[in-house]
């Protein structure tokens, strides 16, 4: 941890929590405490805040800090340049060129996934903090479709939760992974994850997203717990 790396952050943790290795890429991850963030620590640590972040609380300041932070240690290890993605204007990061990544962001952790395009066409990385049983079940509507729905029937309260959580985690890891390819926003009925075990799930698009990205394509993604979170991946072979 160099002497500029603000108190809000934690020392990098360059752990690949995954069982399976993910050739070429680097990922970066770091704890964060809205309350230490200091008024100059963007400044200090050579990070751009863009005018929503300047107008935003403690908490979005201090997880955007650290997922940049997070950006730059791991670019730094896949390039040897320490480069920062900005802020695109649809708010998604924008990464230098020949780079494709992923941040991702939950409840006081922070993470980063990058990799050379000519290995990984697109990346996408998601924490999530597991979802209490009724909150689960108020949100299983919005987030499953009547066969993913169907398919939570016989499971307890708590599995059903996991399952939700899950659910949830890995459509968000696909949009990351797909809309920089796609440039178009799609949603949680858009997809449907057929299955799971303890570290894989299989996803089938349930729209065209392109000429490429049609109905019926279906992508693996993979989950593990990591610091007491749910992470999950997409990751989109060259």
């Amino acid at each position: 941890m160099t002497s500029n790396h603000p108190a809000c952050c934690s020392p990098f943790d360059a752990t690949w929590p995954f069982p399976e290795a993910l050739p070429g890429a680097v990922m970066r991850s770091c704890r964060f405490d809205p309350a230490r963030l200091a008024a100059d620590d963007f400044p200090r640590s050579a990070i751009a805040a863009p005018a929503n972040i300047q107008r935003s609380v403690a908490k979005r300041q201090a997880e955007f800090l650290a997922g940049r932070l997070c950006a730059r240690s791991a670019l730094l290890g896949l390039t040897g340049r320490a480069d920062v993605p900005a802020l695109g204007e649809d708010r998604a990061p924008v990464w230098p060129a020949g780079i494709t990544g992923s941040i991702s962001h939950s409840h006081g952790l922070a993470t980063a996934l990058v990799a050379s395009d000519t290995q990984w066409r697109g990346l996408g990385l998601d924490l999530e903090e597991p979802l209490a049983s009724d909150r689960a079940l108020r949100l299983a509507e919005e987030i499953l479709i009547p066969a993913e729905l169907q398919r939570l029937d016989g499971l307890t309260p708590e599995q059903k939760a996991e399952r939700i959580t899950l659910t949830f985690s890995i459509k968000e890891s696909l949009f990351k992974a797909l809309y920089p390819l796609v440039h178009k926003r799609f949603y949680f009925h858009d997809a449907e994850m057929l299955d799971c075990d303890d570290t894989r799930a299989r996803l089938r698009l349930l729209t065209d997203l392109s000429a490429e990205w049609t109905a019926g394509s279906e992508l693996q993604g993979w989950h593990c717990l990591f610091q007491g979170r749910l992470l999950s991946l997409v990751a989109v072979a060259a």
